[in-house]
Parts: C-alpha cells; sequence; structure tokens
C-alpha cells in the first residue's frame, strides 16, 4: 500500500492501526495519518539538530585537549555526532521535507534542540562527564527508539546507539583517569558533576503529567517508555556509576528505596529547563549564532554541489 493508493482513508486508517498494532514497521511509501507524519518530522528533527549544535561544546576544547590521545579521541566523537545528524536528516527526508529547510528552521530557532547543548563546556572534566552522563542519557532515551514503529528513524538508531555506548565509554574511562590522579582533579570532576547532573536529568524532558506529546507517541509506537520511567532508568544506571568513580551526585534527596527497588531522587528545576529551551539558557545565542555562521559561511559548497550536480544531470 502506497501513499498513493486510491482506497477510502477509513480502510488506510485501518490498515496504519492495524500495522502499529501488530507492531509492525510503517515504511515512507504507506499511508500514514498526518498528524504522525509531523510527530515524527518534529521529533527526528529535533533528534537531528541536537547531534549538530551538540558538537560545538566538546569542539570548544579540541585545541586544548591535554593529549594528543585525547585530541584523537574526542575528534573522533565529533565526527560521530555529524554523521548521526546527517543520518537523523536522511530519515526525515522520507517523510517529505527537505533537509534545507529543517535547517532554516533550526538557524531561525523554530525549531528546537536538546536543552543539555546550551550549557557550556567550562573544563576538560566535563568533556568526560558529557560523555558519561549525556551519553548515558541519551543511550537511556535512544535504545527504545531501535523499536520505533516508523522504519527509517529505527533503522538509524541502530548505529547511532552503537556509536553513542562507545562514546560513553570513553568518557567514563576519562573520568576514571581524572578521579585517580591529584586532588585537584578530583575536585575539577566533583565540580563537573555538580553542574551538568541536574540539566542531564532534564534531557528527557518535562514530567509525564506536563508532557503533551507523551501518550499519542506512545500511542502509535513512536516512543516505548514515558519521560519518568526513562528518567528512572538513569538514575539507577547512574548511582553505582558514581559509587565506583568516588563522585557525589548532587542531591540530598537521592537515595534506594527498597520497596520500589529503585532510587528515589528531586525534582528538577523545571523553570530552569523552560528558560533554557525558550531561548534563555547560557549559551542558546552563542550556539545558534556560531550554526548560522558555519551555514552562511559554507553556502559557496552547496551552490558549488548544485552546479556539479545540475551538469551530470544535463550531460546525462
Amino acid at each position: 500500500m502506497t501513499a498513493t493508493d486510491e482506497r477510502p482513508p477509513a480502510d488506510l486508517e485501518a490498515q496504519f492501526d492495524a500495522t502499529i498494532a501488530a507492531d509492525r514497521r510503517i515504511e515512507p511509501r504507506d499511508w500514514m495519518p498526518e498528524a504522525y507524519r509531523k510527530t515524527l518530522i518534529r521529533q527526528i528533527a529535533q533528534h537531528a539538530h541536537s547531534e549538530i549544535i551538540g558538537m560545538q561544546p566538546e569542539g570548544n576544547w579540541l585545541l586544548r585537549a591535554p593529549s594528543l590521545r585525547r585530541k584523537a579521541i574526542l575528534l573522533a566523537k565529533v565526527q560521530d555526532e555529524a554523521g548521526h545528524g546527517m543520518y537523523l536528516y536522511a530519515a526525515a527526508e522520507t517523510l517529505g521535507v527537505d533537509r534545507e529547510e529543517l535547517t532554516e528552521k533550526l538557524i531561525d530557532a523554530k525549531q528546537k534542540y536538546s536543552s543539555i547543548f546550551n550549557y557550556p563546556t567550562l573544563s576538560w572534566a566535563d568533556i568526560g562527564v558529557i560523555g558519561w552522563l549525556v551519553d548515558g542519557a541519551a543511550i537511556a532515551n535512544q535504545v527504545p527508539l531501535c523499536r520505533c514503529s516508523y522504519g527509517p528513524y529505527a533503522r538509524a538508531m541502530i548505529r547511532i546507539c552503537k556509536e553513542e555506548s562507545f562514546h560513553q565509554r570513553q568518557g567514563y574511562e576519562s573520568l576514571l583517569a581524572l578521579v585517580n590522579g591529584t586532588d585537584a582533579q578530583r575536585e575539577m570532576v566533583q565540580e563537573s558533576v555538580d553542574r551538568w547532573w541536574w540539566p542531564s536529568l532534564m534531557m528527557f524532558g518535562p514530567a509525564d503529567g506536563d508532557s503533551p506529546n507523551t501518550r499519542q507517541s506512545m500511542a502509535w509506537g513512536i516512543k516505548r517508555h514515558t519521560n519518568d520511567e526513562l528518567r528512572q532508568r538513569f538514575v539507577d544506571m547512574s548511582v553505582p556509576q558514581a559509587r565506583t568513580l568516588g563522585v557525589t551526585l548532587p542531591d540530598p534527596a537521592l537515595r534506594w528505596n527498597d520497596e520500589r527497588q529503585a532510587h528515589d531522587f528531586g525534582e528538577p528545576d523545571w523553570s530552569e529547563f523552560q528558560a533554557v529551551i525558550s531561548g534563555a539558557g547560557p549559551a542558546n545565542q552563542q550556539r545558534l549564532a556560531h550554526r548560522r555562521r558555519a551555514h552562511e559561511n559554507g553556502a559557496w559548497v552547496r551552490e558549488a554541489a548544485r552546479a556539479y550536480a545540475d551538469k551530470r544531470e544535463a550531460r546525462a
């Protein structure tokens, strides 16, 4: 069944519902409700933008990495993030949108990206903490997307999640080296964890009661778990890792609940979250200005590529 199928809409919708109910994949040529398509475009575009903007905080340390080995590792990671963005833009294009259009919406602040990338990287320890906590939160959030009901998105996520898992291990290994170093290095790690812990918890989005899209996205099989469920998984995963590192997570309410067999933890500052996603974070303007400048500086490359493609098409 394709998007040009002439059967009545009720039949097409019934087929779509049956596919979702059977936990099968929707493919680009299948009929889909417009609301489903728009939801996917919003989510995939936001995800792609996050990968591209996410190159900036770590790229800030490429020229200041403490050794050639650390520089090579960080450069490889930033390159991976660029690739993730390209995979995801390609997945979004299967829904009938143009990559150029999505980029314009990003630099015009008409589409969002993850709030976490609006925080500055102030020390070398931040690079390790981003790998441990930020990529750890990304893994908790993204692994279920490998079972997303939309085929191109789910398939893109398989490779992305494998690479994100490697990034997290890289970050954790970097932190292990620091906490086994000098007192100053251990203090640098703790200070970084204190700054990044709460923004990492906010990466999962607002609490379930304040999340307008979760229920419908779960009904469609786009999401598999609620924001709060994923946040709980991340906390439970992070606590023993923090213990191994010898760092303290900055939450006085954090404790094991034997009855729930899970950790209780405090509430993030949702007013800060709303401010950041509304453009008032510590680095919002810097991030968008840098992306806008890079897009403008690359205009000649895009024009040359189009001219070359037109010339080849004319010869063919």
